[in-house]
């Protein structure tokens, strides 16, 4: 019996969903009886590639999405029914563009230095009308709406259920709230290794949209549905442990009393690295057109965007890219809600190694409000204004694309071009307005 097989028949769940995430970061399943988990657990499950975002062709084979067992989450919604993340196999050969294979192929990188990377994420999303037009909360419109004790228990209903889930699932939840938008929400679980909280993010994902529209409503985790709203992000806390089988082996090598804001040399090399290749992280941490109207974007009715314009860090300190809230890690405020939950991790990854293996420091740190006295540009480079720029960026980033490999590299950057080249092409009716009598 295989052990994806034997994991089905312990955790008594008659059915499986086979699930890969794309390149564009959309889901794709299979549902399989529990009766073909043998087969599938040995062979994997096969896909037409092209009808993903995957960079093949019709004359492609099929696609064999294999299981991992370690993934296997019972569905808490939906009794009998459980989900497994998979990697992507064509002819015989492991993809190179398959995310998640390309986050643990980071992780054994980091494996090989004695690192491994624990990380966690805040996933904001809207919770909006079935038509998405706006939000689902009519009553939810005060002008500072953050942390709303009202708003945020008339969607008890939902919130309740996804904490209960959760806890089901020992993920470790501690907190919802209700975020700094008219109905935007986040829910918050324990940080674990990389892979694990990727695995968790995809999940999370699914496991709110579903809900939501049960109860018909549309959950979004588009970076900007409003122009007037803060933006969705999608703030990433890291820091880097010792490896199993290393002296420092559970151990937060971020942590040193003694060094600045109680952070080690390592993590400011790390840091360092995420700040020199930050540009070119934009097109995988913020990957869509409509991403660009969350960075660097005016004051929302609340005040604030809660995202960065530039190139920067600070201590405790939100207006910057990069964010040292205390002695144990870093928090990374340049991805939105539409990040890839596996392309997110690994290119941070990738990119925070590179700044340890080449000894980057990132210069001093800045403690002003970025908002209301923003650094210049010679200190504070801006970051890409679109999809374009960040594209270009991830051209021009050839230690990154080294790290993350070059055929990988040409696919999403294949993919993420067409979309922008086609999205910027179209015609708004705000264009028309202004411009149909010029």
């Amino acid at each position: 019996m295989t052990p994806l097989a034997q994991r089905l028949q312990e955790l008594e769940l008659s059915f499986l969903l086979i699930s890969f995430t794309d390149l564009f970061g959309i889901q794709r399943a299979k549902l399989v009886p529990a009766s073909a988990a043998e087969a599938m657990g040995r062979d994997g499950a096969g896909f037409a590639g092209f009808a993903a975002w995957l960079d093949l062709s019709p004359a492609d084979g099929d696609v064999m999405a294999i299981p991992d067992p370690a993934s296997l989450t019972p569905l808490p919604w939906q009794p009998g029914v459980g989900w497994v993340a998979a990697e992507l196999v064509l002819a015989g050969e492991p993809m190179a563009q398959c995310p998640r294979r390309l986050l643990r192929l980071q992780q054994e990188r980091a494996l090989q230095l004695g690192f491994e990377l624990r990380s966690g994420v805040e996933a904001e999303f809207f919770l909006l009308g079935a038509d998405g037009s706006s939000i689902a909360d009519a009553a939810d419109h005060q002008e500072k709406p953050c942390y709303d004790q009202l708003a945020l228990m008339r969607r008890y209903g939902l919130i309740g259920p996804l904490l209960e889930a959760m806890e089901q699932l020992g993920w470790g939840p501690y907190q919802a709230d209700h975020e700094d938008a008219n109905g935007q929400f986040e829910l918050n679980w324990t940080f674990a290794d990389a892979l694990t909280t990727a695995d968790r993010h995809a999940f999370f994902k699914v496991m709110v949209k579903t809900l939501a529209e049960q109860q018909g409503f549309k959950a979004s985790f588009m970076a900007k549905p409003f122009a007037e709203r803060t933006g969705n992000g999608c703030h990433t806390h890291l820091s880097l442990w010792g490896a199993p089988g290393y002296s420092a082996a559970g151990v937060n090598l971020f942590h040193d009393p003694a060094g600045e804001l109680g952070l080690s040399p390592l993590a400011y090399q790390f840091l360092a690295g995420l700040l020199e290749h930050a540009p070119a992280l934009c097109a995988l941490t913020n990957p869509t057109v409509n991403s660009y109207r969350r960075l660097a974007a005016p004051p929302t009715t609340s005040g604030a965007t809660w995202s960065p314009a530039g190139i920067s860090y600070s201590g405790n300190n939100r207006t910057h890219l990069l964010r040292i809230p205390d002695d144990q890690r870093l928090e990374l405020r340049l991805p939105d809600g539409s990040a890839h939950p596996y392309l997110l991790q690994a290119a941070i990854l990738a990119a925070g190694l590179d700044g340890i293996e080449r000894g980057l420091e990132p210069g001093p740190r800045h403690d002003n409000d970025n908002y209301a006295a923003p650094l210049g540009p010679e200190i504070c480079p801006r970051l890409p204004a679109d999809l374009g720029e960040a594209l270009d960026a991830f051209d021009a980033d050839t230690g990154l694309r080294q790290a993350l490999g070059e055929e990988f590299c040409q696919a999403y950057g294949k993919l993420r071009r067409r979309q922008w080249q086609r999205e910027r092409g179209d015609i708004s009716d705000a264009e028309r307005c202004t411009s149909l009598d010029c």
